[in-house]
């Protein structure tokens, strides 16, 4: 079992180019072993975020974690990143994988290596202002103002269903790129409405306490897998990661710790 040193990089490192256009063959741990910066928010809780300490945790946090325990060769280490410049960051080898609740959508796939193995499975509600009746289904979601994160696959679910809309949704897209403040909107009515995963809004809603509920039934499962860059050391890591994902499913890893961070066992089967 080897023993690992994680790394959370600031942003600005990477904007300054600190770490621009540094690929992980040119970066060695302190070990030896091949880097590899894995990007992930600092705002999305229980899966990433900052704590206290300002240091990342939560279930995606663990989980890499958990396969970098068992992965020879290989150093991971995380970079916080908006969510807007996650794949732009991929593309241009600032970072070389992200694990930040990515959905396995056709779209995706077909532009980006995903491990085979899933390792969350996760559901996309809507969340109104407490008390709010109007709203239960993605139609009531027509006319009115739903705040959005550009290029998430909660985002991409209105964003299709719009072109068939007789009246489209109106999206107002965060210019902060932070699920916390679209929530706040929601409360304060500059937004009628978000939609993403209840276990992230239950977890914001606790922490700050506010006026928003899940209404309806959920409009849709994904399941949630890394995402490597594509090229022959992603498809290596892909060939090395996806047997340890199988592994950490069988006994029971996932399981613990999806109900450590989320209390409940979402794990795809």
């Amino acid at each position: 079992m080897k023993r690992n040193h994680y790394l959370f990089v600031s942003l600005f490192l990477l904007a300054a180019g600190t770490l621009g256009g540094c690929s992980s063959k040119e970066a060695t741990s302190a070990t030896g072993d091949q880097v590899i910066l894995v990007g992930t928010q600092n705002d999305y809780p229980p899966f990433a975020f900052a704590d206290d300490n300002n240091e990342l945790t939560g279930y995606d946090i663990e989980v890499v974690k958990a396969i970098d325990e068992q992965l020879d060769g290989y150093a991971f280490e995380f970079v916080a990143v908006p969510w807007d410049s996650m794949f732009l960051a991929l593309e241009s080898n600032k970072i070389q994988a992200i694990a930040d609740q990515v959905a396995k959508t056709p779209e995706r796939q077909a532009k980006y290596l995903f491990t085979d193995e899933s390792y969350f499975a996760a559901e996309t509600v809507i969340a109104v202002k407490s008390g709010r009746e109007d709203i239960q289904t993605v139609e009531d979601l027509e006319g009115k103002a739903v705040g959005a994160l550009a290029g998430d696959s909660y985002t991409l679910l209105l964003e299709e269903y719009n072109e068939t809309a007789k009246t489209p949704i109106d999206l107002k897209y965060s210019e902060s790129g932070n699920p916390s403040e679209i929530l706040q909107d929601v409360q304060n009515g500059r937004v009628d409405a978000y939609v993403n995963d209840p276990i992230m809004i239950d977890a914001v809603l606790e922490k700050n306490d506010l006026g928003v509920e899940i209404v309806g039934q959920p409009l849709v499962n994904d399941d949630m897998g890394i995402v490597l860059k594509n090229g022959e050391q992603g498809e290596e890591l892909k060939a090395l990661v996806d047997p340890i994902l199988e592994q950490l499913k069988q006994d029971g890893t996932l399981a613990e710790l999806s109900e450590k961070w989320t209390g409940g066992e979402y794990i795809p089967e």
